[in-house]
Order: C-alpha cells, then structure tokens, then sequence
C-alpha cells in the first residue's frame, strides 16, 4: 500500500524543489543512483524513450518518488510513536 501524500508534504517538497529546481533535479540523480539503482535506471530509460522533455520526464519521477518516501518516513514515525 502506498503512503498517503498529504498535502502539507506536497507543499514541503514543492517548496524545496522549486527553491532551485535544476540543482534539486541533480542531487535527485545522484541520491536515486545511491538509494534505488533500479528506479534511477528506469526513470532514466523512461524520460529517454518519450517525445517530452527528458528532463520535465525526469523531474516528474523524482517528484513522485521524493513526496513517497517523505510520505512513507511520516507513516513509520506515526506508527512508532511513543510518548
């Protein structure tokens, strides 16, 4: 099951991505590369293989892929949470 994407987790991605989008985009490449060799591989070979912008492909994907791991740490702290 996917992680519930609130919307006080967009706005906290959104305000970091677009505070420098390009430079985010980059370290996104690498963090990926590091923590999923298989999603960074497919996103790349997606964002290649389409008529759009590799880029706006890739930038879409890492988005995705950001706001469900910050989704996802939110989860697991609610879960263990203990006073």
């Amino acid at each position: 099951m996917l992680p519930v994407i609130t919307e006080e987790i967009a706005d906290k991605a959104f305000s970091e991505i677009f505070e420098d989008m390009p430079t985010w985009r980059k370290k996104m490449i690498h963090y990926i590369k590091d923590e999923n060799p298989e999603i960074n591989t497919a996103i790349i070979e997606a964002a290649n293989k389409t008529d759009l912008d590799p880029k706006a492909v890739a930038l879409g994907a890492y988005m995705a892929y950001i706001m469900m791991e910050m989704a996802s740490n939110e989860n697991d702290a609610l879960i263990n949470y203990s006073e």
